[in-house]
């Protein structure tokens, strides 16, 4: 089936209710004599028979007249004591009974049935699925069936070709629903606005962006380099961290603004929306612009009510006047990058003005989370693990121009996004001769 008939999957089920001759015992049995009745998920056993509440009975018992010869003496002594009498019911189930799984068992190919399309990620009102090639045909009916068993999606897409590696985007085709992709998704404790095909967002990616905020402390400065809409920015702007976050997509920076917005972190996250290269070289400068203009950022109280104002005190938190991070989550290109931290602070005046000082030792440089993908020869047996870290470490290296030591790279594996693709995050202190250089 390519057009979904919703109409095939009527059907009638022959059962035996019993008649409640005192209705006043339906509540009891229904407790007490469970064993003996229908056990059919989503379907109610309680029925009306003859303008009367009913229950259904096992759908094993097929014959009126020898219910008591099946049912237990405990179940049996109830349904005498209600006045019951037992006559057929057919019980009409329709298209709405069936799960999503069941349905497209029942109408794909039987080669095709090894593995059912039927899952997909969550997105505000929108399902994103990638469906694989054979089943391309049946995608429109797939599509419907997945809109119409999740009340709360509104849309369903299909990824359409691989991410662009400049915005990070992706062509998408409307399987079924609206078409509408400005989203709102909860994340971290905090509201994310954006346009789902105009920018980049992956909901299986939260852990990670939890994990790395968890790293960050209060009063600490963090610059994200490829920020995307905020999902590492907003979070961390609500613990007390300064966040310099940037991204190159303009749709990704207006809806990281509207995000510092909505979630009052304004006084934290400052979007820019630069090149990312650009931006690591500008950042130091630019976080000691802002300390030295505003010395302090302040944690705003929520407010009680519209009229009454909160008693609690506005807290004021030191920004400081260097990174203690830096983030780079663009795992297709962000190794290519680090060549914006050599040299980082190679410009005496500019060491005078974080520091207060010329000379700088490795306590001073910050940590750099870089995250990349590994990629296999899918003709060959997967590498082992030390193998993969070594293979990262030379592009670290190479991007670095400094032959940094695999002991002093720690290795964090995001996710498996593809038999031989793996991502990683690489997370490492900036080496002093890197900055120095």
């Amino acid at each position: 089936m390519k057009e979904l008939d919703r109409d095939i999957f009527k059907t009638k089920v022959p059962l035996i209710a019993a008649k409640l001759g005192d209705p006043s015992y339906i509540t009891r049995i229904n407790k007490e004599a469970k064993k003996d009745l229908l056990q059919l998920q989503g379907v109610s056993r309680v029925v009306t028979v003859d303008e009367t509440k009913g229950l259904l009975l096992r759908d094993d018992i097929k014959d009126p007249a020898s219910v008591y010869n099946s049912i237990s003496e405990q179940s049996a002594e109830l349904f005498k004591m209600a006045n019951s009498s037992f006559v057929p019911y057919t019980l009409e189930l329709g298209y709405e009974y069936w799960k999503s799984d069941e349905i497209l068992s029942a109408v794909l190919p039987e080669e095709l049935l090894d593995e059912i399309p039927s899952g997909f990620t969550n997105v505000g009102h929108i399902a994103h699925m990638n469906i694989r090639e054979e089943y391309m045909p049946y995608r429109f009916l797939i599509g419907e069936v997945i809109l119409d068993k999740n009340p709360l999606i509104k849309t369903v897409v299909n990824k359409l070709d691989s991410i662009d590696t400049v915005y990070r985007t992706f062509d998408m085709e409307v399987l079924a629903g609206e078409e509408k992709f400005d989203v709102e998704q909860a994340e971290s404790g905090c509201r994310f606005r954006f346009n789902f095909k105009k920018v980049y967002w992956n909901t299986r990616l939260h852990t990670e962006h939890d994990r790395l905020i968890k790293k960050f402390q209060k009063g600490q400065a963090v610059c994200d380099v490829m920020a995307g809409v905020g999902p590492f920015a907003v979070p961390a702007g609500k613990k007390g961290v300064i966040v310099l976050a940037n991204d190159l997509n303009p749709d990704s920076y207006a809806a990281l603004e509207e995000n510092v917005r909505i979630n009052r972190v304004s006084n934290f996250v400052v979007p820019y929306n630069m090149d990312g290269l650009k931006f690591i070289k500008e950042a130091s400068s630019r976080l000691v612009d802002w300390a030295e203009e505003k010395e302090f950022a302040e944690i705003v109280p929520k407010k009680v009510s519209r009229t009454k104002p909160s008693s609690t005190p506005i807290e004021k938190v030191v920004i400081p006047k260097s990174f203690s991070h830096y983030v780079m989550n663009l795992p297709d290109s962000a190794i290519e990058f680090l060549p914006g931290f050599v040299g980082l602070y190679a410009d005496i005046a500019l060491r005078k003005r974080v520091f207060g000082t010329e000379s700088l030792t490795e306590e001073n440089m910050p940590v750099v989370h870089v995250h990349c993908f590994h990629k296999s020869d899918p003709m060959q047996p997967e590498p082992q693990v030390e193998e993969m870290y070594e293979d990262m470490r030379k592009r670290v290296a190479k991007n670095l121009n400094f032959d940094i030591p695999l002991e002093a790279l720690s290795f964090h594996r995001v996710r498996k996004v593809a038999p031989t693709k793996t991502m990683f995050c690489i997370s490492f202190k900036l080496p002093l001769e890197v900055a120095l250089a």
